[in-house]
């Protein structure tokens, strides 16, 4: 059975999660329910993905989201888009939260009366069912679809899963919704897949082959997002109509201040895999742990390149969170970009051994013989040991008087540390 929730008239009660999400404007609180906090989408995101789809010229019609969760997405796409909504989620509570949620930012903007907010409306059902669906809208039904968006629940705290684990499936709510989906002049479909980010370059070309298996010639943008806390944040497959014409791989890094613009990386190019090359460590070359996100994205060897005197980088870490590259010469990073990389520094010492509360001593005599102010900890410790070494180093180096900061982080052999003296050429 499908039921209607119309956002204006949608119950807050009962609805006992709710958060001040600290991404979205002041005073903005959305509801969740049945543990849907951690699934929803931060505010910040949702409504930058918004902007960038703005980009993309859409048909009439809705904005489809048959699994819609919280409906935050759909939110930030009803308000930047102006656009009217039709969210389904199988949770009758999380399906009530996001006309709830929808009305909220309504509210927020003062257009609890405007044709979209109006002609949006929430259904709790099958988002696969797209018959049952349109028959619960009734006489709006009439209206097809301009953009389709989609973020299948999957597994979570698991480190990787296969694509079948993703509900509702993949290829069932392609191949459902797809004869009510609007022609983009002439480029396809809009849709746009918010997928694990830990999904492998093997998935993600199975993810290509359910596309093409439905629209042969569809365009196709892979975009990376990152939130600069050494991990890919999203991953998104923009399809047809909104698809970047200007890239086949994007990379998107969130700001950390509100209102301030995002950094985006585009390439129409093919990219090459990167490849490692451990060397022995080396005073007075420079190391680079560059964002794990755009390493991820093959975007990083291009971005390198336009800010480094040398066209050639050793590779010491291409994996996980802190993906490193060794260099001769500080990179010419410019300030609006410095965000791109987690730290980039001159190696001044060779730490010989491993680090603990017995050693840490020994870490700032080399910082005072340096003149830091500072170090950071960006090696791979035991999560509960980690804050107390950082406290430490901390602690001390407070009480002197120096002036520069520095790092630390594991040679790729592992065999060492390397101590580095923060640096980027201001040239």
């Amino acid at each position: 059975m499908h039921r209607v929730i119309e956002p204006n008239t949608a119950d807050a009660d009962g609805l006992l999660e709710h958060a001040h999400d600290a991404t979205a404007p002041e005073g903005v609180l959305f509801y969740h329910a049945n543990e849907g906090q951690p699934l929803a989408t931060p505010w910040q995101v949702a409504s930058l993905r918004a902007m960038m789809l703005r980009e993309q010229p859409l048909e009439e019609g809705w904005i489809l989201d048959p699994a819609c969760g919280s409906g935050i997405q759909l939110a930030a796409y009803a308000t930047v888009l102006q656009r009217p909504v039709l969210g389904v989620e199988l949770d009758p509570d999380r399906a009530r939260a996001s006309g709830v949620n929808l009305r909220t930012m309504a509210h927020h903007h003062g257009e609890k009366q405007a044709d979209w907010m109006v002609n949006s409306t929430m259904v709790a059902g099958d988002g696969t069912d797209p018959s049952a669906v349109l028959a619960a809208v009734g006489d709006r039904a009439k209206q097809r679809v301009a953009l389709l968006h989609l973020d299948p629940a999957r597994p979570r705290n698991s480190r990787e899963h296969s694509l079948d684990e993703m509900q509702p499936p993949l290829p069932n709510v392609l191949k459902a919704w797809a004869p009510y989906l609007n022609d983009v002049s002439g480029r396809g479909p809009a849709l746009v897949l918010d997928l694990s980010p830990r999904l492998s370059e093997l998935q993600r070309l199975e993810v290509e082959g359910i596309v093409t298996d439905i629209w042969p010639d569809l365009a196709m943008t892979w975009e990376w997002t990152s939130r600069g806390r050494g991990r890919v944040d999203r991953l998104a497959l923009w399809l047809g109509g909104a698809s970047d014409p200007k890239a086949l791989r994007r990379f998107v890094r969130v700001p950390q201040q509100l209102g301030t613009q995002p950094t985006v990386l585009r390439s129409l190019a093919n990219v090459e895999a990167l490849k490692v090359r451990v060397h022995p460590p080396q005073r007075g070359e420079f190391v680079t742990v560059m964002d794990a996100a755009l390493v991820e994205s093959g975007l990083a060897a291009a971005w390198l390149s336009m800010v480094s005197k040398e066209n050639e980088h050793r590779w010491g870490e291409i994996e996980g969170r802190r993906p490193q590259v060794h260099h001769q010469h500080p990179l010419r990073v410019p300030p609006n970009e410095e965000h791109l990389v987690q730290a980039s520094g001159r190696v001044v010492e060779l730490v010989k051994f491993n680090l603990d509360e017995s050693t840490v001593d020994e870490v700032v005599a080399m910082a005072l013989e340096h003149n830091l102010a500072s170090v950071k900890l960006r090696v791979e410790l035991d999560p509960a040991r980690h804050p107390r070494l950082q406290g430490s180093l901390d602690r001390q180096l407070s009480r002197r008087h120096g002036s520069r900061d520095g790092f630390l982080v594991h040679h790729p052999s592992r065999d060492v540390m390397l101590l580095c003296v923060q640096q980027l050429d201001e040239g």
